[in-house]
């Protein structure tokens, strides 16, 4: 058997596994979009599409994709070089900011809780106006609507410029996982796409794809009015390195994709990227945390509120007066979620029912 053949008969008694051990569900996939620049190219917006177990392959036109015939209800998404855009990572002035955390793949939560606090609307769509929506990281793993999410944030992103307000997205530590190679925690459902298209799934993703970009693009940190946000948290470590927002955001930019080793080898990464970096500190929720530590770092970043997502609650929580938000409500398990709004100053709590309480 020669080895095209070969591959083909891999491929398809891989497929046939899929469908006989797999929801229907799991045979629907992307899609996954690479840019081509190549002159020779009449597009550089490549799609593949995983249909009924099988892979297929379109342009986009004008920068719409269109789903395949037979591909049920993939996501069809206007593409934008404006979400690619690197931002300021700096406002004053929003009057109105809503936040939410770690969704991890979990979609219909997600659209569940955005439609019942009017952030979108009954068709999805950007419903807050001029106001600011930041994501505090983990839209992967986990779950098995990773794609669904991503294309549906792409989409906010673009329809919250155009209305004059903006989505923040920032990575967190699962999102340096995956772009950076570490696959431990993605959902099964995604490893037909990485057979039939022969790339691992952080390669899904890479610098050569659109979503891979507009992630690239996207800071780690971002502060709003009197409010910083990030992932994970801000250690007294990051004090005494004398770092601001900008500096660490680029470093992230520069070096998110390269793996653990590659990262650990350098002491400043090993900082950012582990351990009492943005994206993986936990200390805020430990016994020996105490609110003068708090104070010495919002003093720091002259800030009156620190958001973080990263460390599982069962609502958006305020503690040290509210010094300190947690907004990772628990989207992940796939039941329901909050958000965090902040309204001329006010701090709500909104509940996946659509009721509101302050914070």
């Amino acid at each position: 058997m020669t080895k095209s053949l070969l591959l083909a008969a891999t491929l398809l008694a891989s497929t046939w596994q899929l469908q006989a051990s797999e929801p229907l569900a799991y045979q629907f996939d992307g899609p996954y979009v690479f840019n081509d620049s190549s002159a020779k190219k009449a597009t550089k917006h490549s799609a593949y599409w995983v249909c009924n177990a099988e892979l297929k392959h379109n342009y986009a036109s004008d920068k719409q994709l269109t789903r395949p015939d037979n591909c049920g209800q993939l996501p069809q998404p206007l593409l934008s070089d404006t979400v690619k855009q690197i931002m300021p990572d700096s406002y004053d002035g929003i009057k109105k900011i809503v936040t939410l955390s770690d969704v991890h793949g979990q979609y219909d939560v997600l659209i569940t809780l955005l439609k019942n606090q009017n952030i979108i609307d009954a068709n999805n769509n950007w419903a807050f106006g001029d106001g600011h929506m930041v994501i505090t990281g983990d839209m992967f793993d986990r779950g098995d609507k990773i794609n669904e999410v991503l294309w549906f944030v792409y989409q906010l992103d673009r329809q919250a410029k155009a209305a004059g307000g903006m989505l923040h997205l920032l990575m967190g530590n699962h999102e340096q996982m995956v772009l950076g190679g570490d696959l431990r925690y993605v959902h099964q459902r995604y490893d037909l796409a990485s057979k039939l298209l022969n790339k691992s799934n952080d390669a899904l993703y890479g610098e050569d794809t659109e979503i891979g970009q507009w992630l690239r693009s996207k800071h780690t940190l971002v502060k709003i009015n009197d409010v910083l946000y990030m992932h994970g948290g801000i250690s007294s470590e990051w004090l005494t390195r004398e770092l601001t927002i900008s500096q660490a955001n680029q470093i992230f930019r520069d070096n998110i994709g390269r793996s653990k080793k590659e990262l650990k080898q350098d002491e400043l990464l090993n900082f950012l990227f582990y351990g009492n970096g943005p994206t993986w500190y936990r200390g805020y929720f430990k016994d020996s945390f105490r609110e003068a530590e708090l104070d010495k770092i919002l003093a720091y970043f002259n800030v009156r509120h620190i958001t973080v997502g990263h460390t599982s609650q069962t609502q958006v929580l305020g503690l040290f007066n509210n010094k300190l938000i947690a907004v990772d409500s628990s989207i992940k398990r796939g039941v329901q979620g909050e958000l965090l709004l902040i309204e001329n100053g006010e701090l709500i709590r909104g509940l996946y029912n659509g009721a509101r309480q302050p914070l």
